[in-house]
């Protein structure tokens, strides 16, 4: 499964004036060099609308606000201007602002070392079983949660940044308060009519009865 924020209507339609890398193949290499940061770009957009959705303080909103404008400004110009921006040095501070915005959001869910104990980014949860488990606030950003039990559970609060959602088990869960979920990890899920997903993601048609 693959989800690309969009990023290949933007680059065919917007910097390629609707020009199709199969009609013009010596177009390709230059299209497909644009799409992988285009879809990097439209990643990180995706993320900042939920941060400055989440951000309460100017010191938060404003680093926000920032990268959002100037994302925004790489893609009004043409593909030689996409091509020639840092990524990587975008994403790097991109990154930092979203840990910034989530450490502020989950700190609300205050929880002993001990209740987070395992909990945290990068964990090898795959297979476990979390139904007991507290995890309001838990920093699980790119947490590996393959087939884990997650049924019933209260993920409020809880950071799910690239988190490996693949066939989890959210039958019953609650996610529609947890932080920057994609509409491909909810897909990668097994879940159920009783699952509450933030308002911006759909059912997948697989958990409908």
């Amino acid at each position: 499964m693959f989800d690309c924020f969009g990023a290949g209507q933007y680059v065919s339609q917007n910097l390629f004036g609707g020009t199709s890398w199969k009609d013009r193949p010596d177009t390709s290499t230059e299209m497909f060099s644009a799409f992988a940061v285009v879809r990097q770009l439209h990643e990180m957009l995706w993320y900042l609308v939920e941060a400055a959705e989440r951000a309460s303080t100017s010191e938060l909103s404003e680093p926000v606000a920032q990268h959002r404008s100037a994302i925004l400004h790489i893609l009004d110009g043409d593909a030689s201007e996409v091509l020639a921006c840092d990524v990587e040095r975008i994403r790097a501070d991109v990154r930092r602002t979203l840990m910034d915005v989530s450490e502020e959001a989950r700190g609300g869910y205050g929880a002993s070392a001990e209740e987070r104990h395992g909990l945290c980014p990068s964990a090898d949860l795959v297979g476990r079983d979390l139904r007991s488990i507290r995890l309001c606030g838990a920093d699980l950003r790119g947490a590996y949660l393959i087939a884990a039990d997650l049924r019933q559970s209260d993920l409020a609060g809880v950071d799910l940044l690239g988190a490996d959602l693949r066939d989890a088990r959210l039958q019953g869960a609650d996610l529609s308060d947890a932080l920057f979920v994609t509409q491909l990890q909810v897909d990668a899920a097994q879940g159920d009519d009783t699952t509450l997903l933030p308002r911006v993601l759909s059912r997948p048609q697989h958990w409908c009865p």
